[in-house]
């Protein structure tokens, strides 16, 4: 869960977590969660940071020990992700590693499928019974935002951020 002391190039603006987005000077920390609402990775980023640009590196942190010898689990048996995430790239990486995905296709994007016509090929499955479950995540979020100091956010540096949301992931695991 841990990322490295500091950004590649030296310090600066990149090491602070912080950027300017419609909400002011904030930090988005991406997630995933599995279906307990347990946090399974953390990656902070700036404010300004697109979701989907984190959907591969907050999928690669995932390690789910194992309860005896072994490896740990690094692929989910099944992504649920909102209109932030459909786009070619991470529907194709999904399919690369072979992860089931239910993921809704945005409207702009239905309408230039439609508009090709026949050459706009099938549009991607989407499981609505699965969909439901995707508010774990949000869940998930809310869960780590009881611990005040994950909430409001005091702390200035990025790794100091990850070093508040890392214990607080902790206490939910212990306490599920």
């Amino acid at each position: 869960m841990a990322e490295p002391r500091r950004p590649p190039g030296g310090g600066g603006a990149g090491g602070e977590g912080l950027g300017r987005s419609r909400g002011g000077f904030t930090t988005k920390l991406h997630l995933s969660a599995d279906g307990r609402c347990r946090p399974l990775s953390l990656v902070v980023t700036p404010g300004q940071r697109a979701d989907c640009t984190q959907f591969k590196p907050v999928l690669e942190k995932i390690r789910v020990p194992k309860p005896g010898p072994g490896r740990p689990r690094k692929k989910p048996d099944s992504v649920a992700a909102d209109k932030a995430y459909s786009n070619g790239p991470c529907r194709q990486y999904l399919r690369s590693r072979g992860i089931r995905h239910t993921i809704p296709e945005k409207t702009d994007s239905q309408a230039a499928r439609l508009r090709k016509g026949s050459r706009g090929g099938r549009p991607p499955a989407f499981d609505e019974e699965r969909y439901k479950k995707r508010n774990t995540i949000e869940r998930a979020i809310n869960r780590l935002k009881q611990h005040r100091a994950v909430a409001t956010r005091y702390d200035k540096r990025r790794y100091v951020y990850l070093g508040t949301a890392t214990p607080a992931a902790l206490t939910i695991w212990l306490r599920t």
